[in-house]
């Protein structure tokens, strides 16, 4: 963590760079030097440890140009809008999830639309290949193994000849998550940089900017929310996705049902995780997590898909927020 002293910038101890532990120190004004109140771990130095030390990965994540892409977004609508950094945060995170996201997602809904709708096609291929194979094994006296595998590699075949002629095949779907989840990562480092003092910019610490610039009960954005009302937020959003993921879905495999659970197990743990990270970083989460909540909702809306021109699938419904409603109390409330 770098401090002003005398008007000049003192860089760390050797003991803090080399990743020692120390006690955490409670938040303390003396002398104009603000210490922030969090564990050792979260303010080691992000300079390089060495190629072999146990941190080298991490202090090159956290230098890489994605991240220092990130902080250059978060530095830029500070300076432009001239707003605080709990408000700033916020923005941006709107405005990424606006810009970025919610396109990818649409064109997500789109492909998955196409693809449903080429399931009865799917189904009526498989029926039919069924019988011609059942036909030629017994002609040719196939095993049931020799059987089974040519209808397989048939049917792979033909499946992914529809998906090339809808321009629809389903890895097109996960563009999202390759570039949701990078950003997400991106975004946090560069908060976590800025909330240990490791970024600078212009002679001043942002640092110090974002111990003054909270609000509500978590004023120091470098600090722990003691309260963990954020961290809790976080964690109960997040279990509002999945279970609104869940009730759009009827009749899931088992594999689908395992992802479910283990998504639902995440999203419980980022609560102790949450409560061991900066506030700005929890915010970051919180604002990330309520847009993509929004986002599931407004998607689910037939107006916005017709506008962004998703098919029209079965499984659609004129009236999809009454129907959630529906299904969310039939689960949870009336067994109660």
């Amino acid at each position: 963590m770098l401090c002003q002293l005398g008007g000049r910038w003192l860089r760390p101890l050797p003991a803090l760079q080399l990743g020692v532990r120390v006690p955490p120190l409670a938040p303390t004004s003396t002398g104009g030097i603000k210490h922030s109140a969090l564990p050792a771990w979260a303010v080691a130095s992000v300079s390089a440890v060495g190629s072999g030390g146990p941190g080298s990965w991490y202090e090159a994540l956290a230098t890489s140009a994605p991240v220092q892409g990130a902080e250059e977004v978060l530095l830029g609508v500070h300076t432009a809008t001239g707003l605080p950094w709990w408000a700033c945060i916020g923005l941006t995170t709107v405005a990424l999830r606006g810009a970025v996201t919610l396109p990818l997602a649409a064109y997500q809904h789109y492909i998955l639309a196409k693809v449903e709708n080429l399931q009865p096609e799917i189904k009526n291929i498989a029926r039919h290949l069924n019988q011609e194979i059942a036909i030629r094994a017994n002609q040719l006296k196939w095993s049931k193994r020799a059987a089974r595998l040519t209808y397989l590699k048939n049917m792979r075949r033909l499946v992914s000849e529809l998906y090339v002629r809808d321009n629809c095949h389903p890895f097109k779907a996960t563009v999202l998550v390759w570039i949701q989840f990078p950003m997400w990562i991106f975004m946090s480092i560069a908060l976590r940089n800025f909330s240990t003092g490791a970024t600078h910019s212009e002679g001043f610490s942002v640092q110090e900017q974002l111990a003054n610039d909270g609000i509500l009960w978590f004023r120091d954005l470098t600090a722990l929310d003691s309260t963990w009302i954020l961290p809790i937020s976080v964690g109960v959003i997040n279990l509002l996705i999945v279970e609104i993921f869940a009730l759009q879905k009827t009749g899931m495999s088992r594999f689908q049902t395992y992802i479910t659970y283990f998504v639902r197990a995440v999203s419980v743990l980022m609560i102790p995780v949450a409560a061991t990270v900066p506030s700005s970083i929890v915010l970051y989460w919180l604002c990330s997590s309520f847009m993509g909540l929004s986002q599931n909702l407004l998607l689910r809306s037939p107006r916005f898909r017709r506008l962004c021109r998703i098919p029209l699938t079965k499984s659609d419904s004129d009236t999809p927020y009454k129907d959630l409603f529906a299904a969310f109390y039939a689960k949870f409330i009336s067994r109660t």
